[in-house]
């Protein structure tokens, strides 16, 4: 049964005149016909990749940049084009895209391959065969025909993590193994120091090629906003000054696109709600504190305890007063938060990668500094915006159980 009520609700809202003209493009997954700021980096993509239209084996290239700086984005569009010349050419090019975030996909070693043989069009179980047997299946059906592959392993670091580095060296060296064939493995990944922790093995294999996305500056951010607001909206839904205070607000954030475009759509979303005919500035605002609470507390709940013990010790050494915070000091204070918690204190290079991991979540902002003979630290802050600290605070002490 309806509730009371909730079906005149329902309509009310749908004889309401929308905003939005397509959502959709505001969204991380739509893709524009030319991306601006980055041509460039496409250029370099298809300098490299480029061979393959000729049936030889391109450098295998490693792609990084923080979130929302346009390495999928591009790397994608420079597939598309490279396909559309090749179907035209008659080369017998392939090009495949794995986001090895995803769960069931790429999360061990026989799951990848398999997934890779799906995509070739030959059915296999999900669990069951032999490593070996999965990868000869694998080996036979690219080497079938004279062909070129380029294999797109987006969140790259992520698939390591998961599955370990030695499926990587089984991929960069398989080209020794194939007769007619030649495939090239491109890895995409928002941790920029992911490469130096490689096996040196697989470093010198993956890495023979490098690009490098810097993040977007507020102004080329309003470009892209102008760009996909235009066709997102209907005309004289955006009122001025809301596009340059979203770019201003997704820069600070270290130059994130998507996140600016996240930010413009869920203003809209809000001012549609509360019956507004135009997006207004105080609706970013409003946007701002909702992504950034609820961003925030999805990272603070769902990690485990030796991340949120480290983001602890930070938050309680941050103070207006002592707003820089040093890798050293904060290590000291992790490991007392840790025998509160009864949790068994990490290395201090292992302390210093969740660091690096909240620095890439855009929780903290922490650069490294020389120390000249002493080595090298990191400056910490924290880039909460307008999250109550004390908030996300007692959420790390209930889930420490700290109080």
């Amino acid at each position: 049964m309806v509730q009371k009520g909730l079906n005149v609700f329902f309509e009310k809202f749908l004889s309401k005149e929308s905003l939005f003209r397509s959502k959709s493009i505001l969204q991380s997954s739509y893709a524009p016909d030319f991306i601006l700021h980055r041509n460039d980096y496409i250029e370099k993509i298809a300098g490299i990749l480029g061979p393959a239209l000729r049936l030889e084996k391109p450098s295998n290239l490693f792609i990084y940049g923080k979130t929302g700086v346009g390495k999928t984005l591009s790397m994608k569009y420079a597939s598309t084009e490279m396909l559309k010349v090749s179907a035209k050419q008659n080369v017998n090019l392939k090009i495949f895209y794995i986001n090895c975030k995803l769960r069931k996909v790429a999360d061990t070693e026989y799951r990848l391959i398999a997934q890779l043989i799906r995509e070739f069009g030959k059915e296999i179980p999900s669990t069951g065969l032999p490593t070996d047997e999965v990868y000869n299946i694998f080996f036979n059906i690219i080497d079938r025909e004279k062909q070129m592959v380029i294999l797109i392993l987006d969140e790259i670091d992520q698939l390591v993590k998961k599955a370990g580095d030695e499926l990587l060296y089984n991929l960069t060296r398989i080209n020794g193994e194939l007769k007619n064939s030649q495939i090239s493995i491109v890895g995409i990944s928002n941790d920029l120091i992911f490469v130096d922790n490689l096996d040196p093995r697989i470093k010198s294999s993956l890495s023979e090629e490098e690009i490098l996305f810097p993040p977007y500056n507020a102004l080329q951010i309003q470009d892209i906003l102008n760009q996909r607001a235009k066709e997102a909206f209907k005309e004289e839904s955006i009122e001025t000054g809301v596009i340059e205070k979203c770019a201003a607000y997704a820069a600070r954030e270290h130059g994130d696109a998507r996140r600016a475009l996240e930010l413009l759509r869920v203003a809209g979303e809000i001012a549609e709600r509360n019956g507004y005919s135009k997006v207004k500035i105080k609706h970013i605002d409003e946007a701002e504190d909702k992504i950034e609470r609820d961003r925030l507390l999805d990272i603070v709940t769902t990690q485990p305890k030796q991340f949120q013990a480290v983001l602890y010790s930070i938050m309680s050494l941050y103070t207006k007063k002592n707003n820089i915070i040093f890798t050293g000091k904060s290590y000291e204070v992790y490991k007392a938060t840790c025998f509160r918690a009864g949790l068994r204190p990490l290395t201090q290079r292992r302390f210093s990668d969740i660091i690096a991991e909240l620095d890439m979540l855009g929780i903290i902002n922490a650069k490294v500094i020389s120390k000249g003979r002493y080595g090298r630290t990191r400056e910490i802050s924290i880039s909460l915006s307008s999250v109550s600290e004390s908030k996300i605070k007692k959420i790390l002490e209930e889930g420490l159980e700290l109080s």
